[in-house]
C-alpha cells in the first residue's frame, strides 16, 4: 500500500494541472467533509466552494479553470474520476481472486467455464451452464442449469440465478439478488388461487449492475429483459414480463408490476411504484415515492401518488400546505353567513 505521494506525482497519475505547491506531500485521500490535514480531497460542483475553503485538506482535485487562493489544486476535466484514481492509489485495489475452480465449489461436469474465471468456495454451477472468460463467482452463488454468463461478469456472495438466466458481458450482480424466480401469477378457480406456471426466463444485457437483495422475476412464457447499461439499486422488485430499457436508473425500493415497459434513459427515484402493463417513455423521470397508474409520455417528469406532471404536482403540494389556513378562512366565511361547516352538520344529524 502506498503511504504518501507528492501533489506532482498525483497530478501525473490523473493527467492534471497543478496550481500551487507541487512538492506538498499527501498522506491520504478523503471526501470534502471528512478530509483532514495531510489529505487530498475533491470538488465537483464549484457552488460548494465555501466547503472547500473551510476544509483542512492540503490539496484538492477540482474542475479545469477552477481557482482558489491559498489552496493547492489539481485541475482536471473530471474531478470524481480523478479522485477515484487517487483514492485507489492510497488504498490499493481490491485483490482479484485467483483464476480457477476452488475445490469446495460444486461445478457440474457438463458446465463450461471460460479461461481466467474464478469460482469461489461453496459456489454452485449447474449442468449445461456456460460461464464466460474472466468472470468472478463468489461464495454461495447458485447458478442453476442452462444459464449463460458473458465475459467479465461478477456475481457477489449468495446471488441466485434460476434456470436459463442470461447475463451479458461486464454485468455485476450484488449479494443476495435473485434473478429468474417465478413471477407472481395466479388464477382464481373454484374458490382457490391456482398458480400459473412461469416458464420464461430473464435476460440481463451487457454492462448492467444489479443491487443487493434485488429480485427480477422470469417471464410467464417469454423473457423479462433488462436493457444494456441499466443500473439497479438495492431492494428493487421487477415483476414478470417487464421490459426495462437501456441505460435506466432504478433507485432503491422501486417496485414494478408485471408486463411494464420502460424506454431508454428512464429514471425511477426511490420507492416508485408502477402498476402492471404501464409504459414509460424514453427519458422520463419519476420522482421519489410516486405511484404510476397510467402510461407516461417520453421526457415527462412525474411526481406524487397518484403521480402528476411535476408542475401540477408542485401546485398540489403547495396547496396542501395551505389547507389548514384555508379551512380556517372557510370557517370564518361560513360563520359570517350564518352557516355551519359540513362536518358540523354531519355531527348534528
Amino acid at each position: 500500500m502506498v503511504v504518501n505521494a507528492t501533489v506532482r506525482q498525483l497530478a501525473d497519475l490523473v493527467r492534471g494541472t497543478v496550481v500551487g505547491d507541487a512538492d506538498l506531500v499527501v498522506l491520504g485521500a478523503r471526501p470534502l467533509q471528512e478530509a483532514g490535514a495531510g489529505d487530498i480531497t475533491f470538488l465537483e460542483d464549484p457552488r460548494r466552494e465555501p466547503l472547500l475553503r473551510q476544509c483542512c485538506a492540503i490539496a484538492a482535485i477540482v474542475p479545469a479553470n477552477f481557482a482558489l487562493d491559498g489552496k493547492t489544486l489539481i485541475q482536471v476535466a473530471d474531478p470524481l474520476t480523478a479522485f477515484v484514481a487517487v483514492f485507489l492509489h492510497f488504498q490499493g485495489k481490491e485483490d482479484r481472486p485467483q483464476p480457477g475452480i476452488d475445490a469446495r465449489a460444486v461445478v457440474h461436469p457438463a458446465a463450461q467455464i471460460g479461461e481466467g474465471t474464478s469460482i469461489m468456495p461453496l459456489a454452485s454451477v449447474g449442468a449445461n451452464c456456460v460461464v464466460g472468460q474472466r468472470c468472478v463467482v463468489h461464495g454461495g452463488v447458485v447458478i442453476s442449469p442452462h444459464c449463460t454468463l458473458g465475459d467479465d461478469v461478477v456475481l457477489y456472495p449468495n446471488a441466485v440465478l434460476y434456470t436459463r438466466t442470461v447475463v451479458g458481458d461486464r454485468s455485476i450482480i450484488h449479494a443476495g439478488a435473485v434473478i429468474g424466480a417465478d413471477g407472481f401469477g395466479y388464477r382464481f378457480v373454484k374458490g382457490r388461487h391456482v398458480k400459473v406456471p412461469q416458464l420464461g426466463n430473464v435476460v440481463i444485457e451487457a454492462d448492467v449492475e444489479i443491487g443487493a437483495g434485488t429480485t427480477i422475476d422470469r417471464g410467464t412464457f417469454g423473457t423479462t429483459r433488462i436493457g444494456a447499461g441499466t443500473k439497479i439499486d438495492n431492494l428493487v422488485q421487477i415483476a414478470h414480463n417487464c421490459q426495462i430499457g437501456q441505460h435506466n436508473i432504478l433507485a432503491g425500493q422501486v417496485g414494478i408490476a408485471g408486463s411494464c415497459k420502460t424506454g431508454a434513459y428512464v429514471v425511477l427515484a426511490g420507492q416508485v411504484g408502477i402498476k402492471d402493463h404501464v409504459k414509460i417513455g424514453d427519458g422520463a423521470t419519476i420522482g421519489a415515492q410516486s405511484g404510476i397508474q397510467h402510461d407516461v409520455a417520453p421526457r415527462t417528469r412525474m411526481m406524487g401518488s397518484p403521480a402528476l406532471e411535476d408542475r401540477d404536482a408542485a401546485r398540489v403540494i403547495a396547496t396542501l400546505k395551505r389547507l389548514p389556513e384555508m379551512r380556517k378562512d372557510l370557517a370564518r366565511v361560513l360563520r359570517h353567513l350564518g352557516l355551519s361547516e359540513p362536518d358540523e352538520k354531519a355531527k348534528a344529524a
